[in-house]
């Protein structure tokens, strides 16, 4: 019996044409239509692995880790200055589909930084904020705000350290004011002291204390009136929750 050979199913020829242009592997440059290029590797026709891409339009340079065509991973985000015409870093840290995300620093147009948690391209968790004008804030924060506890060291050497919420301070905290060597302690709302003992500290080292001393007071039971105000702020934040 004479045994019959299998014929070979040959690919349509669209198919291979498509193969062939499959992006695979390590390429040298690869332009989008709009002038946008890649250089670096590919999975799946998608950008998957290191490489650069550099936006015609603005000029802007991604060099770092991509996956499924995105960037995710550590990389480094830089800007072309027109008038210089040289780059600047904006962003240099983790990623996650397309945004920052993870652990990561980022250089302001006006000069701050701040260094830090990220979430879906917004600072959450915890960071240090270096603002323009000199002022300092470590701490939580939550929704690009501060929110949570953290310390807000001012250009002029005063120093807040509490609770924050909504980028305000809120709840109980404690504010040095350096210059005068006085200490306010207690609560407050929406950026306001609103309850609290303010005394003298460390007087005699401060640049312009104040002319007359904070007489010493002492409650009967300070702890009570402590805890009767902590329950009026928690009766208060708990309204404003509600409405």
């Amino acid at each position: 019996m004479e045994y019959l050979r299998p014929t070979e199913q040959k690919q349509p020829l669209s198919t291979l044409l498509d193969e062939k242009a499959q992006n695979w592997g390590l390429k040298r440059t690869v332009y989008s239509v709009n002038g946008n290029e890649y250089t670096g590797e590919w999975q799946d026709n998608k950008k998957h692995g290191k490489g650069t891409q550099v936006w015609k339009k603005t000029g802007a340079i991604y060099d770092g880790e991509w996956k499924c065509g995105m960037r995710d991973g550590h990389g480094t985000y830089s800007v072309l200055n027109p008038q210089s015409n040289q780059y600047s870093r904006k962003y240099c840290g983790d990623w996650k589909n397309g945004k920052k995300h993870g652990f990561g620093t980022f250089l302001y147009s006006c000069s701050g930084v701040y260094e830090g948690e990220w979430s879906e391209d917004i600072r959450c968790g915890w960071g240090r904020m270096h603002y323009a004008n000199g002022d300092i804030y470590e701490g939580e924060w939550w929704k690009d705000k501060n929110h949570g506890k953290g310390i807000m060291r001012s250009a002029n050497g005063n120093l807040y350290e509490g609770s924050w919420r909504d980028g305000k301070k809120n709840g109980y905290g404690k504010f040095f004011y350096t210059n005068q060597g006085q200490l306010y302690e207690g609560f407050w709302l929406d950026g306001t002291a609103k309850c609290g003992t303010l005394s003298d500290f460390g007087r005699n080292e401060a640049p312009r204390p104040p002319k007359y001393q904070i007489p010493q007071l002492q409650l009967v039971d300070m702890q009570g009136v402590l805890t009767e105000a902590q329950s009026a702020y928690n009766d208060f934040m708990t309204t404003v929750t509600q409405e």
